[in-house]
């Protein structure tokens, strides 16, 4: 078993650790920018339009009420489809393949975004109103109160449920390894194949996801108390 988990040309340990690193660099990136898509959805939900608030209930409802899987794979075939008819538009008619690594970014930033929409939405709605009101009669400027009132409050009603979104997109990175981009999973299973021992990798993946999210708990649960430093419980 330490030939197999050995370092460099004779092992697979080297390979597992690069992996967990891009299953590390895929998942900060999607979450990233899953509170980007977030901010937006909650925003278009809160106080857009029609069409605003319909194209982000239809966004929610979808990238939510279908598989994770299906996301990827919609976006990892039709991607490239997607960018060779706009090449041809100006004149190139070769094939592009867009990059696993993209793709992965894109597709986990998607899903994430849809939960942290509702997290974030439901986070604002908690701030009271009697406190914007409050920061309106003492002429806090807009600016003023989004920054002093309304975000720190809304950041801190929103961690837990924040929490739980890195927890669902660290794990949904294992499902771009159909990607063939070499993250933890795609690593655990070429080394599988190749030692023809898939019990010993598999298990070994499992503590790698382990340790990940049992850093990642300990981190929100620190970011937590620190946000609720001050408040005073009933």
């Amino acid at each position: 078993m330490l030939e197999l988990l050995a370092w460099g040309d004779t092992g697979w340990g080297d390979e597992l650790v690069r992996g967990t690193l891009m299953t590390l660099a895929v998942a900060l990136c999607s979450f990233a920018l899953g509170q980007v898509f977030g901010g937006l959805g909650a925003t278009a939900k809160l106080n857009g339009g029609i069409v605003t608030r319909a194209i982000a209930e239809v966004y929610t409802t979808v990238v939510r009420g279908v598989p994770e899987l299906l996301v990827i794979y919609l976006l990892f075939f039709g991607s490239s489809n997607a960018v060779m008819g706009i090449a041809s538009l100006f004149g190139y008619t070769g094939y592009i393949e867009v990059n696993a690594f993209t793709i992965g970014v894109l597709s986990v930033g998607l899903i994430s975004g849809a939960y942290s929409t509702e997290v974030i939405r439901g986070a604002i709605q908690a701030v009271p109103f009697g406190q914007i009101e409050a920061g309106r009669a003492v002429g806090m400027r807009r600016g003023q109160i989004f920054f002093r009132i309304l975000l720190p409050q809304t950041l801190r009603y929103a961690l837990p449920g924040l929490g739980n979104v890195w927890q669902l997109t660290l794990k949904d990175t294992a499902l771009i390894s159909v990607t063939a981009l070499a993250e933890l999973m795609r690593s655990a299973q070429i080394a599988a194949g190749v030692t023809r021992n898939p019990f010993l990798f598999y298990v070994l993946a499992a503590v790698l996801y382990l340790v990940l999210t049992s850093l990642s708990t300990y981190a929100f649960d620190r970011a937590e108390k620190h946000a609720n430093r001050g408040v005073r419980r009933a």
